[in-house]
């Protein structure tokens, strides 16, 4: 049983995820708490994702943080669809299809995922190359989508400046703040940061935690949604084949430089939370379920992937 749960830990944080937030709605006497779960929510998830990317960075030299020719492949793959499909709404303003153009650029220009790190390293991929990656995917983030959103969602007050703050405001902090941690630990506490980098399994469990909490988060967006269904299947198509196409051009740049596996979750698993923010923020609400959507692609790939791994691949 043991054996079970740890193979297929994923899919059962997913189902666990989307049944407790539908019990949790059905519920006639939690009907007073909905704001306030609302906010622990928003202060539980960030928290453990801080803690697996400090467990992560504990286990990563700063000097492990380098850049490889792969990542370039990536990033224009990621930047030049997200102008591509920008540069088409610009043309055509008037598209029926707007949303779904819109929720194809949130799925191709969103950041890695800051739990990719966790299930790289089970795969038996670089988390350092990975890291480097994140880091610089996020920095292109925070300029390109206050350069390019007002082009197709102006809107009165919402400049460069303050655009790009609202980002940097939401990734920096979470992104950065482990890092700047782990080395001051790695100086002043070497033996507490090296009994955190032996907790093995622990990032990944979190993660489980977190990836029920961002299952639920997602069902609810999609439940919420009132697109009409046609919509909602087009979103949900052009998200898995979002999904499909990075995690597929990731792992053929990543194979020409020896790392596949590393490329493909840096290309291909997203930080979901951020393209429902995105949408909320910047582009039509609507496109906010593309994040709900995506969530489940990319965790049943990773739970395939993880399910069929080699046993020493999960100890690297």
């Amino acid at each position: 049983m043991l054996k079970f749960i740890k193979t297929w830990t994923l899919p059962i944080a997913m189902l666990v995820g989307a049944l407790a937030y539908f019990l949790y709605t059905a519920t006639p006497v939690l009907n007073g708490t909905h704001a306030m779960a609302l906010r622990t929510v928003s202060v539980v998830q960030p928290t453990l994702l801080f803690a697996m990317l400090l467990l992560t960075f504990c286990k990563v030299e700063p000097r492990d943080l380098r850049l490889s020719p792969w990542q370039l492949w990536c990033l224009a793959l990621q930047v030049g669809t997200f102008l591509g499909l920008a540069a088409l709404l610009v043309a055509m303003p008037a598209s029926h299809w707007r949303i779904v153009v819109e929720s194809a650029m949130l799925c191709m220009i969103c950041p890695t995922a800051t739990a990719a790190a966790v299930v790289t390293r089970k795969l038996g991929g670089n988390a350092g190359t990975l890291m480097s990656y994140t880091i610089a995917i996020n920095l292109l983030v925070a300029v390109l989508i206050p350069v390019v959103i007002p082009l197709i969602h102006p809107q009165p007050g919402q400049g460069f400046l303050p655009a790009l703050l609202l980002i940097m405001g939401k990734v920096f902090p979470l992104l950065l703040g482990p890092f700047v941690l782990s080395v001051v630990m790695r100086r002043l506490w070497p033996r507490l940061t090296a009994g955190l980098a032996s907790q093995r399994d622990l990032p990944f469990y979190l993660w489980a935690v977190s990836l029920s909490l961002a299952i639920a988060m997602s069902v609810r967006s999609i439940v919420h949604t009132h697109c009409p269904v046609t919509y909602q299947l087009a979103i949900a198509v052009v998200s898995l084949l979002a999904c499909v196409v990075q995690f597929a051009v990731g792992r053929w740049a990543g194979r020409h430089y020896g790392e596949p596996v590393t490329a493909a979750q840096a290309c291909g698993q997203k930080n979901t939370v951020l393209i429902i923010w995105m949408g909320y923020t910047f582009m039509t609400p609507i496109t906010s379920i593309a994040g709900g959507f995506y969530s489940v692609w990319h965790n049943v790939w990773n739970s395939y992937q993880l399910a069929h791994a080699h046993p020493t691949n999960e100890e690297r």
